[in-house]
C-alpha cells in the first residue's frame, strides 16, 4: 500500500491520500482522543503523542499537529493508516454520525432566505469545497442571517493562518458576486 503525503496552507495540518475512499459519504473531524473513539482509525492516529485533530474526506485523512516535528510523526501517522486499512476494518464505528448530518440539524436562516440560501449552498458544494478540499480541509454552510453567511471551517482549514484570506477574499468575493445579497462571509 502506497500512501501520498501533502502539504497544506496550515503548517500544523498535513494531508495523506491512502489511494481508497476514506469516506463514502459526507466528512467526519475528529477534536479530542474521546471524540475519536467514533472511528476506530482516528482512535488509532490519536494514539500517537502529538496528535491534536484527524479529518476525514472523501479520499483523504487531514492530520493536525501540536508543536511535534512532522519528521518525527509522518511515519507513525503513516504506518498508522497502513496498518488499519490492512486490518480491514472499518474507518468509522457503527454509532458514527456523519458530520453533514450533525451540520444540517444547526442550520440558522430565516424561511423567507430559502432560495438564497440554496444557491449558496449550491456555490459552495460547487466551487468552493472541492477547491478547499485539495487543501486537506472542508468549509460548510452554517447560517444566513442579515447578508452575513457563516460557515464552519474544518479539517486543515480550521486554524490555518491564511483561512482568514480564503474566506474574506475567495469565498466573499464569490459569493458576493452570485448573490447580492450576501455582505459579509464569517468564520462560525
Amino acid at each position: 500500500m502506497f500512501i501520498q503525503t501533502e502539504a497544506t496552507p496550515n503548517p500544523a495540518t498535513q494531508k495523506f491520500l491512502p489511494g481508497k475512499v476514506v469516506m463514502e459519504n459526507g466528512t467526519a473531524e475528529f477534536r479530542s482522543a474521546d471524540e475519536a473513539q467514533a472511528s476506530p482509525l482516528a482512535a488509532r492516529l490519536f494514539e500517537i503523542a502529538g496528535v491534536t485533530g484527524v479529518y476525514f474526506g472523501y479520499d483523504f485523512i487531514s492530520v493536525s499537529k501540536d508543536n511535534a516535528e512532522w519528521q518525527h510523526l509522518k511515519p507513525a501517522i503513516l504506518g498508522s493508516i497502513m496498518e488499519h486499512f490492512m486490518s480491514g476494518k472499518p474507518v468509522m464505528g457503527d454509532a458514527s454520525v456523519l458530520s453533514e448530518e450533525v451540520d444540517a440539524g444547526d442550520e440558522f436562516f430565516d424561511e423567507g432566505d430559502e432560495s438564497i440560501v440554496l444557491t449558496i449552498k449550491e456555490l459552495l458544494e460547487t466551487r468552493v469545497r472541492p477547491a478547499v478540499a485539495q487543501d486537506g480541509g472542508d468549509i460548510t454552510f452554517r447560517g444566513f442571517k442579515d447578508g452575513k453567511v457563516y460557515l464552519n471551517m474544518k479539517g486543515s482549514c480550521a486554524g490555518c493562518p491564511s483561512s482568514t484570506a480564503t474566506l474574506k477574499h475567495g469565498v466573499q468575493n464569490l459569493l458576493r458576486h452570485f448573490v447580492p445579497e450576501v455582505q459579509e462571509v464569517i468564520a462560525a
